[in-house]
């Protein structure tokens, strides 16, 4: 109830502020379980794909996210979790695998989760190479990944900025990438890669960004 309170105040407010250009919008499934892979550009990204998406999806969010103090941090932490987010602490293996068990439940229940295959958010503009969780969902779930490109959300919040800018955002639902049984004779990792890699290589079509052909070194975040 509170996310549909949230999402229909929010969303009219921030079309009207910020105008973004939404493309591809049809290709987002209705219903059923579906992964929303996106390039990672700014902490806003996690806002403004459940309020481009035409249905409610739950993202994995940095576990700090939730656990601020005053009210900047209140305010942040109340709305991560409006919009459905499921917290991560990036500084364990464990817990990051319990983070995408509980995505992986969403999808079993026939939820949209969204993911972040970079693992982090890119500071110079970059796409990262991709880490495998996003695979492991899909084959798991046996559902499609719909790949997503985002142009110019840094520009809302910079990295030091406190408060939102206005900026030119574009969000871009690309074809699904259907799994079905095309991995099914193919050993585990090796299908995690080639699907994982399938997925950037769609959304850097979206976004035209530069393949920085490494992953992205979060000790430098």
């Amino acid at each position: 109830m509170f996310y549909r309170i949230v999402h229909s105040v929010l969303k009219p407010l921030t079309h009207a502020v910020y105008r973004p250009t939404i493309e591809g919008i049809d290709n987002v499934p209705r219903s059923g379980p579906v992964i929303l892979a996106s390039n990672h550009l700014s902490f806003i990204d996690s806002f403004v794909i459940p309020l481009a998406a035409p249905r409610q999806v739950a993202f994995l969010a940095k576990a700090e996210y939730f656990t601020g103090t005053g009210v900047s941090g209140t305010i942040r932490r109340e709305l991560f979790e409006a919009v459905g987010a499921i917290p991560v602490d990036r500084d364990s293996s464990r817990a990051a695998q319990q983070s995408l068990q509980a995505q992986l439940d969403v999808l079993r229940a026939g939820g949209a989760t969204g993911i972040y295959p970079e693992g982090t958010r890119s500071r110079d503009g970059r796409l990262y190479k991709g880490k495998t969780g996003v695979a492991w969902l899909a084959l798991e779930a046996r559902c499609p990944i719909v790949p997503v490109g985002l142009l110019g959300t840094e520009q809302i919040q910079p990295v030091g900025a406190s408060l939102p800018r206005l900026a030119k955002v574009v969000v871009r639902f690309g074809t699904p990438i259907q799994v079905g049984d095309r991995f099914d004779d193919v050993p585990a990792g090796r299908a995690r890669r080639e699907l994982t890699d399938e997925v950037m290589t769609a959304i850097q079509a979206l976004t035209g960004q530069e393949p920085a052909g490494v992953a992205n070194d979060r000790s430098t975040q």
